[in-house]
């Protein structure tokens, strides 16, 4: 590299410079959306987790209800 003109040894530098902090700026922008991206799947899973939740306590009171059907005698009467 020693036969490589001052001049142009720091405008290749310089390139690359350039080169980086432009990467960098792109990897910023990047970064942001990927922040809001995980921000709504969170508030997804969330909502989600909620509903699972709800379906849950919804089956456990229809097998309830269906346990007591089963149970009733031939007329239809507890006896």
């Amino acid at each position: 590299m020693d036969d490589i003109p001052l001049d142009k040894r720091f405008e290749s530098y310089d390139d690359i410079l350039r080169h980086l902090t432009a990467w960098i700026l792109e990897q910023r922008e990047a970064n942001q959306r990927q922040e809001v991206t995980n921000q709504q799947q969170a508030a997804m899973n969330e909502r989600l987790t909620t509903a699972i939740e709800r379906l849950d306590t919804t089956q456990a009171r229809i097998e309830t209800l269906l346990a007591r059907m089963i149970r009733q005698d031939g007329n239809g009467t507890d006896a």
